[in-house]
């Protein structure tokens, strides 16, 4: 893309220009490194400040914050978002040009259906039954299970394992060490003996889903473990079986998920969360990070939960407080009786 004219740049995003648009951008970077040639934005209000002294050639902004620029400006309404627009047509996530491209030590039965353009990294195995939709790229070391299929123009970054039956829709990207469609967590008690319950479900992906890496995702027991359109999941998530979470969702890191969770659309669910199985969240609802989700959540909004971080001394007086709550609970009802009498 670059280098290319501020004009030029300003008609692709549909913004407004302030200043030369004749300016050659050769780059972008952030508002603290950016130097001559290169663009940047300002979408946190806490780096102001840092307009006075930016060496961008321009600044992705605001109406509000025009005022304080000193190098020529796009003007939008979503200076965050006007950067990733333009952080994808730069994107270095690429892939080899072309199964014309099949990497050293591959292993890919004999049956597997694979569209044009299709790319397998070295040291795949990719088992039978297997659908490949048009522009798939399989990284290196990940493995296909049986029956799988995954949609045009998907991306299974290395070492990814996908087991057998899944499906995966289109644009989607699945980041390295993910494992989807393991066996959930189920188990029956037989005189004291855990008994495997066996795992019949699948995983179905929507389109255009984002996995990061080192998630789990299990099937379901009888009916399919469920990710809708649009649903973004960052690292290191534990997503349990039977859990449905709906559209344009997104899930920071470390959340845990348990089975038969249902989660609505447009959610967000802050890193390190924990939510209980045989529940449901509404639509548009925000739980904010280190949060424990014990029961339905009916009506949108934000949801906290846990302690913020506070001075060790202090902490523990809190802690102690708390577990002595139940005889401060009675000395406190005993004194309303008292008084209730008087």
């Amino acid at each position: 893309m670059f280098p290319i004219k501020l004009s030029n740049l300003v008609q692709i995003l549909g913004a407004r220009l302030h200043g030369d648009g004749d300016i050659i951008i050769t780059g972008i970077a952030s508002i603290v490194n950016a130097h001559p040639g290169q663009i940047t934005y300002l979408s946190d209000v806490r780096l102001r400040k840092r307009l006075l002294s930016c060496r961008a050639s321009a600044v992705l902004l605001s109406e509000k914050d025009l005022k304080l620029c000193k190098s020529a400006a796009v003007i939008v309404n979503d200076p965050y978002l006007a950067y990733g627009k333009i952080a994808q047509l730069i994107n270095t996530f690429s892939s080899p040009e072309a199964v014309s491209n099949v990497g050293v030590g591959v292993a890919l039965a004999s049956d597997v259906v694979c569209g044009q353009r299709v790319v397998i990294g070295a040291n795949v195995t990719i088992d039978t039954g297997v659908i490949l939709g048009d522009d798939v790229n399989i990284g290196p070391g990940a493995v296909i299970g049986k029956n799988t299929q995954i949609g045009a123009g998907t991306y299974i970054l290395a070492n990814v394992t996908i087991y057998h039956g899944v499906k995966i829709g289109k644009c989607c990207v699945i980041q390295s060490g993910t494992v989807i469609g393991s066996d959930g967590f189920g188990y029956a008690n037989d005189c004291k003996n855990w008994i495997k319950i066996p795992q019949l479900g699948t995983v179905i992906i929507g389109d255009r889903v984002e996995i990061g890496s080192c998630t789990t995702i299990d099937r379901g027991t009888l009916d399919d473990t469920t990710i809708s359109d649009g649903v973004i999941i960052d690292n290191q998530c534990h997503i349990a079986h039977n859990v449905v979470i709906g559209k344009n969702t997104a899930i920071a890191g470390g959340v845990i998920m348990a089975g038969s969770l249902t989660i609505g659309k447009y959610c967000r669910i802050g890193g390190a969360s924990v939510i209980n199985g045989h529940i449901k969240i509404c639509d548009k609802v925000t739980i904010t990070g280190m949060s424990m989700v014990m029961k339905n959540i009916t009506k949108p909004g934000v949801y906290s939960s846990g302690v913020p971080v506070q001075p060790n001394k202090i902490w523990r007086k809190t802690a102690v407080l708390v577990m002595n709550i139940n005889d401060i609970n009675k000395r406190i009802k005993i004194i309303e009786q008292k008084l209730v009498k008087d």
